[in-house]
């Protein structure tokens, strides 16, 4: 039997530095119950097979946020009337991570449809300059922190430049995005205190992307925006108000917080590698590889949560109906039974099919993004920074176990070439 409190490891703020032999030991079971607290356990996935297996089951289901309940004010007006509203509208409208097909598949029909080749090879090179500029302004420093000087402003200046939100709001967009990626995060789904931040976090930015939207409509500029709020596709879908508010944060917000955890991931197993570092630097050309194999060997998505509309038979067990359900794709990336010496980092290894971005009908949509913006950062980094030394190892790391990254990563460097 497995050790059901391996789950409440995973969690546990001190695993956060190192969580996989935690996962290696949850492969043990390919799917085991686990005793999180919760009435009913939680069922884990930690094997490849398993959890590719139910990324692709329709008896899984992603529709695992809870019924949307704001803070009451003390305003009786607000709290009797105008919060019942608005908890009703955020419940039919959930960012369609969080939501089944059909709705699913028309949200995500309508963002492809604006994900044009232009405007991702347009981003490419934009972040090439961007690296170039952050670097820049660090040329004198004898100290580098990645997450600060490079991880964090690059990827919301792309994704805020895509989706036109002007350069002057940017700055916004750090607070709010910090605070409503712990939605990812279980254990926040159940603390009051956190659900309470998140609602007031999410109005906030709803209100601002709601203002925004009216002027896209008014004048329509060549950006994600302006073309969700006033295209349809090809078969016709075109977003409303509430649902274009709500995938307009989700792709600020992950399109934001999953990039800077690749990046910094990326730096620190590469500064764990010199070796591999030093390819890098003497061969650019390897970058495409070093981003997949660190999308295996250190995702920054762990995992994702999901539930069950139906009895599943998997692994010589059976999750039951409306079973609370982790799928652990950073154990899976690390399975021996669909990578040789998985614990190894390993950028030339051959026929990776790792789980960093998810997959099936949830394959992470802002993927060639991500690529090209830790290859832009990497390949910069490896190039400019001179003997560059890890300050701690291991870092101070962000609070998340299911988003999992640095928060701070220290570099000592001779200088910026």
């Amino acid at each position: 039997m497995a050790d059901a409190t391996l789950l409440k490891q995973v969690k546990d703020f001190a695993n956060r530095a190192n969580p996989y032999p935690i996962y290696a030991r949850l492969r043990q079971n390919p799917v085991s119950l686990q005793d999180d607290g919760s009435p009913d356990g939680t069922w884990v996935a930690a094997s490849h097979g398993a959890i590719s297996s139910l990324l692709g089951d329709p008896r899984v289901s992603s529709q695992t946020l809870p019924p949307a309940d704001r803070p009451r004010t003390g305003n009786p007006i607000t709290d009797f009337l105008i919060k019942p509203i608005k908890d009703r509208i955020t419940d039919h409208h959930r960012p369609f991570i969080f939501r089944d097909p059909p709705d699913h598949d028309a949200l995500r029909a309508a963002v492809m449809n604006q994900f044009t080749r232009e405007r991702v090879q347009g981003m490419r090179e934009r972040s090439d300059r961007l690296v170039a500029e952050l670097l820049d302004a660090k040329r004198d420093a004898r100290r580098f922190d990645a997450v600060d000087d490079l991880a964090y402003p690059l990827p919301v200046t792309v994704i805020c430049e895509l989706f036109g939100v002007p350069r002057e709001d940017e700055p916004q967009f750090h607070d709010w995005a910090t605070q409503l990626a712990t939605a990812l995060e279980p254990d926040s789904l159940t603390d009051d205190d956190t659900r309470a931040k998140n609602s007031r976090t999410f109005d906030t930015i709803a209100e601002y992307m709601g203002s925004l939207i009216k002027d896209k409509r008014r004048h329509p500029k060549d950006d994600m925006l302006s073309g969700l709020a006033n295209e349809a596709t090809p078969t016709g879908v075109k977003m409303g108000d509430y649902d274009l508010i709500a995938t307009s944060i989700l792709m600020l917000v992950a399109g934001h917080e999953t990039t800077v955890n690749l990046i910094t991931n990326g730096l620190l197993t590469l500064l764990r590698h010199p070796d591999e570092l030093e390819k890098l630097r003497a061969d650019p050309a390897r970058a495409p590889r070093v981003i997949e194999e660190l999308l295996r060997y250190e995702p920054p998505v762990q995992f994702r949560t999901r539930t069950t509309l139906s009895p599943i038979d998997i692994a010589g067990v059976t999750i039951p109906e409306g079973a609370d359900l982790v799928l652990l794709l950073a154990a899976g990336n690390r399975d021996a039974n669909a990578f040789d010496d998985p614990e190894r980092f390993d950028p030339d290894r051959k026929g990776t099919r790792h789980l960093g971005f998810g997959g099936s009908l949830h394959y992470c949509v802002g993927a060639p993004l991500a690529r090209f913006e830790a290859e832009a950062a990497l390949t910069a980094l490896a190039r400019r920074l001179k003997n560059p030394r890890l300050v701690e190892d291991p870092p101070p790391y962000r609070p998340g176990a299911a988003l999992r990254g640095p928060e701070h990563l220290l570099v000592a460097i001779d200088g910026m070439a």
